[in-house]
């Protein structure tokens, strides 16, 4: 590793801060909050409640920062770079020459659902340039598994140690190439069971009304029509621009739902689906956007027989 230029010569400085202790947060957190005060910068913390405590109690009574709950913020992450977006650009029209956040994704982030936070931090490399933004993502390493930690560092194009240096990463990789890469799904204990449906080339109406007619979960009513719309636009999605046969199956117990769709095709081509809605809904990428809005978990895959969504709603740590 480098040592880096400095956060004016690009848009989007975006730096992995792991740490050992809360220590070690502090000594990260305290100088990168006090330096953008200091230079007149917008600063943002999102942190667990604990946290949360522990760094406002480091840092000056009457130093104008925001504090955001990271529960609240990181809940998706589709709704994570919207929020955020909505954020800075509320920020930049209100003047602000120059903004600072620290935050890190809640420790649920770090089982199951990981690999759409993966795509995340890969893909606002991209989606957070066009703002004048310095953020640090923050790490706990007595928590934080292994290969989350290799994600991060093949996410972040900077790192930043325990005693301040900003340097810069060999081994981050470039989104499209990192989100190009396709992670083979991991069964849930319960998908090594037969499904409760299972169907060929459904229309999105049969699909949909199959789902409903096989939920066994204690979800609520507006987590399963979220589930329908889901599904509905997935399914929609595979049968316009998919290759035949599409294959639907479901399982469900009394925690949560599970729906994968099949498609003998490649699925999208582009890289930050999901992510982002696309620009013109006929490309199908709308639909896969609102069901990163809605569902607990979206992940997808591609090999040899083609592509596959899986839906869930419902715990995902939980099988």
């Amino acid at each position: 590793m480098t040592t880096s230029a400095r956060a004016g010569t690009r848009g989007y400085d975006h730096a992995a801060a792991c740490y050992r202790s809360y220590d070690d947060l502090l000594a990260i957190v305290v100088p990168f909050v006090d330096a953008g005060l200091d230079a007149g910068e917008t600063v943002v913390v999102s942190l667990d409640r604990d946290k949360t405590e522990l760094v406002r109690a480091a840092l000056p009574k009457a130093a104008d920062i925001a504090f955001l709950v990271a529960d609240d913020v990181y809940a998706r992450p589709a709704a994570a770079i919207k929020s955020y977006r909505e954020l800075m650009a509320g920020l930049v029209a209100g003047g602000a020459r120059r903004i600072r956040i620290f935050g890190e994704v809640p420790r649920s982030a770090l089982g199951a659902t990981w690999d759409w936070w993966a795509r995340y931090e890969a893909a606002v490399n991209h989606i957070y340039d066009e703002f004048p933004l310095r953020s640090m993502c923050g790490y706990d390493v007595r928590v934080t598994p292994r290969h989350v930690l290799d994600d991060v560092a093949s996410t972040h194009p900077f790192v930043v140690t325990a005693d301040g240096r900003h340097l810069t990463n060999d081994h981050y990789v470039e989104p499209p190439s990192f989100l190009s890469v396709s992670r083979p799904l991991t069964d849930y204990p319960i998908q090594l069971t037969p499904p409760l449906v299972d169907l060929i080339d459904p229309t999105p109406i049969a699909a949909r009304q199959a789902v409903l007619d096989a939920n066994r979960s204690g979800l609520t009513s507006e987590e399963v029509d979220d589930m329908l719309l889901s599904v509905t636009e997935v399914v929609t999605n595979a049968n316009r621009h998919g290759s035949p046969p599409v294959r639907v199956r479901l399982w469900s117990d009394t925690e949560r739902l599970v729906v994968t769709v099949h498609d003998r095709g490649t699925g999208p081509g582009d890289p930050f689906a999901g992510l982002l809605p696309a620009p013109n809904r006929s490309t199908g990428g709308f639909g896969l956007w609102l069901a990163h809005q809605l569902c607990h978990h979206v992940a997808f895959a591609r090999d040899e027989d083609g592509f596959t969504i899986r839906l869930t709603m419902g715990d995902p740590d939980r099988g």
